[in-house]
């Protein structure tokens, strides 16, 4: 048993809050009043006061309380004064190593106001158990019910990420909001890997054309990242989200496959590798399932039942076709395109408008809308200056990278027939080559998907 030392005139006093806002019986300045009231009382005078403002109970991560512990090693105090057992520590395997492991050790007395005792009685020491053992069952009751709360959350598809929107949103009262600028980007990093390019060079190719895209892991996360289909998750289970979906389901599950079949790591810059010409672009028009090369044959993952993740009705029936066959009536389809490309512009409007002017003006305004909310706020005195000097600084980057991307942007419209005209009059350039891969991405620029339909008919949606 540890021999205490004699109480000296000086004790330390530790004070804890869990927030900054916390204002009621247990404030810093309530905690300080009262435990240099029970100091004076005692005859201790002047105590030396630590204090942890905004520090959560859970953790022994905090600067007073560490500094606390290095001074009570050192011989400093003979006494630990706290205002309640619980601003000490939360969790009862914390508060017995304090008090048994580092205060009894170097023959500290602890002493709790609260709950009236200290470490150098006996009863002091039994209450030390049973006093934990509560502190411990409080802070795994505010654990389960905070993890209710956020399983609740996710159920009722609210994103619970806070401030942190994904890349495509903002994060708005609770709720998140579709940013256009970013989420045209989010569609054209899942258009590029689609079409064969890997994850390092959509990174350089986005970060160059927008700023921001600084590390290929962004890429790898926005391609992994349900929440794009409409999804959020929590604790690894996915609930349906009330949010707007920037993705396409299809092209996001192909994209899955496809991360899949090239074994794509964060670490990873070897190219798509595609097995077959038609790899990720066929697809089941009766249960909306991909369709996969296998044994010879193009095959509905529903039916294959090869992997779980992409099996949407285990009883489709949907034909299995050859490979050879339908790879020949592709290439054919193709072959009359180029010859006959009026049929094939039928329903498709002369020059579609070209969206990223607008989407880029849209977002223009918004900055510009920003920058004076947070002027006013400045000139209100509701913000200090340095709470918004990085914000617009962030603002005014984006507004001169944007401002310079609209001067290269076309005035209205883009002619896309033109565009797509010159894309499949390459045909006979990847075709005919030998590597697969090439010929895919080249198939892939110019159909969108291949749908086999119940009775065995193909049907191609060319990519304009």
């Amino acid at each position: 048993m540890p021999k205490f030392r004699e109480l000296p005139t000086t004790a330390a006093c530790y004070c804890r809050v869990s927030t900054e806002n916390q204002i009621e019986n247990y404030s810093i300045d309530e905690q300080r009043e009262r435990l240099e009231a029970f100091c004076k009382a005692k005859g201790w005078s002047r105590p030396a006061m630590f204090i942890d403002p905004g520090f959560s109970g859970g953790t022994l991560e905090r600067p007073a309380l560490r500094s606390l512990l290095e001074d009570v090693k050192h011989g400093k105090f003979g006494t630990v004064v706290v205002y309640k057992l619980d601003r000490l520590s939360r969790s009862q395997k914390d508060t017995l190593y304090l008090i048994e492991d580092v205060f009894n050790r170097y023959g500290v007395s602890f002493v709790s106001v609260c709950e009236n005792f200290d470490t150098g009685t006996p009863f002091g020491k039994a209450m030390i158990g049973i006093l934990s053992v509560f502190a411990q069952l409080e802070k795994d009751q505010i654990t389960e019910r905070f993890t209710m709360g956020r399983i609740g959350r996710a159920k009722s598809g609210l994103f619970h990420g806070g401030g942190n929107a994904p890349t495509g949103y903002d994060y708005v009262d609770g709720h998140l909001v579709v940013n256009e600028f970013r989420a045209m980007q989010v569609r054209e990093v899942f258009e590029r890997f689609k079409r064969g390019e890997s994850v390092h060079s959509i990174q350089r190719a986005m970060h160059e054309k927008y700023g921001g895209w600084t590390n290929h892991t962004l890429v790898y996360n926005v391609l992994r990242n349900s929440i794009y289909i409409g999804m959020v998750k929590f604790n690894g289970v996915e609930y349906e989200g009330e949010h707007t979906p920037i993705i396409d389901g299809t092209l996001f599950y192909e994209t899955q496959m496809l991360l899949d079949s090239r074994n794509v790591t964060n670490a990873q810059k070897t190219p798509f590798r595609a097995g077959f010409l038609l790899s990720g672009l066929v697809c089941c028009g009766n249960c909306g399932a991909r369709y996969h090369g296998n044994h010879g044959y193009y095959k509905c993952y529903s039916r294959a039942k090869s992997d779980r993740r992409y099996i949407i009705d285990p009883d489709c029936k949907n034909p299995n076709l050859k490979i050879s066959e339908l790879d020949k009536f592709v290439v054919g389809e193709i072959s009359k395109a180029v010859l006959n490309p009026s049929a094939i512009f039928k329903n498709v409007p002369e020059n579609p408008k070209d969206d990223r002017r607008a989407v880029t003006e849209k977002r223009l305004a918004e900055i510009a809308a920003s920058t004076e909310r947070l002027i006013d706020l400045y000139q209100a005195a509701e913000i200090p200056l340095d709470g918004i000097t990085c914000r617009l600084r962030e603002l005014e980057t984006e507004r001169a990278f944007l401002e310079k991307q609209l001067s290269g942007l076309p005035e209205v419209r883009v002619d896309r027939r033109s565009e797509w005209l010159e894309n499949i009059a390459r045909h006979k350039e990847f075709l005919e080559v030998s590597e697969v891969a090439l010929a895919r991405m080249y198939v892939s620029s110019v159909i969108r998907s291949i749908i086999i339909k119940k009775s065995g008919e193909v049907k191609i949606e060319w990519r304009i």
